[in-house]
């Protein structure tokens, strides 16, 4: 039987009821600043066992399933609630398989919400197939609410001047629309049915919110975006239709502390660049001339000219290239510049 009454724990808010009905009695208009759901997918749950090579002994009973014909009205009515809670600027994620990803995209088209990306999660050991190829992916759907900023942390794992060993930047990697992160298998656990990876909400939330913002999940499932959102440091709320499956998750909430992941995540090494996107002055662009014709008659490298010159006026090294492609044509119009290198 479900409750209207929510659980509070460590300041989240867990309510077992429908999410629709859920979000109109609890959640104000404007109020939620991100939200990351994984919504059934509609493909007949009872019978994964006979696609995945797992032991369905440790699979939670009560999972709740959408029957295809009802899918499109179905994802309409959450996703019209999820548009009117969202603050203006607020985001939203949405995991989805193929099956009925035309009825979310269809749902999604029919709100204010613009898409901000098109994510794609690829995991390992996809489902077994012999005549066809293997299924290895999920989408991810990230779309924003217009009207306000969105929060988009974009150095919250790694700096934009970090560099790995063979000098590839690990933050634009980090940041490709094709996420590598495998499935959790859990031997010997419970689980439910479609349970996500630890991992993979706690970057949404990482690029997405800050300490202290309100995330939302309206299935909560395996209860995912609550933990990572509890570790993070950030406030809660989740709705969860199955009673079997709330109480089943409840226990496993409250052993958690809150901010649990924040010793845990990667502390990015942030650049000193502090007039990045900054419009440039006449007085900065006079000083990169004297300090790039004083470095290059020193005989310093390109990458020593970067560091120098971004440490002296704060500045990115795509900025410092660009600006100094623009002096060194104005000065030889003839010359061809190469676009990676301020060297010639």
């Amino acid at each position: 039987m479900v409750s209207h009454e929510p659980v509070f724990i460590h300041g989240a808010a867990l309510y077992n009821i429908d999410c629709v009905e859920g979000a109109r009695r609890h959640l104000q208009d404007g109020s939620v600043d991100l939200i990351f759901t994984d919504p059934p997918y509609g493909i007949q749950s009872d019978r994964l066992h006979l696609h995945y090579n797992r032991d369905e002994g440790y699979v939670l009973d009560g999972y709740v399933e959408v029957r295809k014909e009802e899918y499109a009205e179905f994802s309409e009515r959450w996703i019209k609630e999820a548009e009117r809670v969202l603050r203006p600027g607020g985001s939203l994620y949405v995991v989805s398989g193929y099956t009925h990803l035309y009825e979310i995209l269809h749902a999604l088209r029919k709100t204010s919400l613009r898409e901000v990306n098109h994510l794609v999660w690829r995991y390992s050991f996809g489902v077994f197939t012999k005549r066809k190829y293997i299924s290895s992916h999920y989408h991810i759907l990230f779309y924003e609410k217009p009207g306000g900023e969105r929060t988009f942390n974009a150095e919250s794992r790694f700096g934009f001047s970090e560099r790995s060993e063979d000098g590839r930047s690990p933050n634009s990697t980090d940041r490709e629309d094709v996420w590598m992160i495998n499935r959790e298998y859990k031997p010997g656990r419970q689980k439910n049915r479609n349970e996500l990876p630890i991992e993979l909400v706690t970057k949404a939330l990482q690029y997405s919110s800050r300490e202290g913002d309100l995330i939302c999940d309206f299935f909560l499932g395996g209860f995912t975006t609550a933990k990572a959102a509890i570790g993070l440091g950030r406030r809660f709320v989740g709705f969860e239709l199955s009673p079997e499956i709330f109480r089943a998750r409840i226990d496993e909430i409250r052993s958690l502390e809150e901010g649990w992941l924040l010793p845990k995540v990667r502390k990015p090494h942030l650049s000193s660049h502090v007039n990045r996107h900054k419009r440039w002055t006449e007085g900065e662009r006079v000083r990169l001339k004297e300090l790039y014709s004083s470095l290059k008659e020193q005989g310093c490298s390109k990458k020593e000219i970067l560091e120098i010159t971004g440490r002296e006026l704060g500045r990115g090294r795509w900025g410092l290239e660009r600006a100094i492609r623009r002096f060194i044509k104005k000065k030889n119009p003839n010359i061809e510049v190469d676009t990676d290198s301020p060297d010639k």
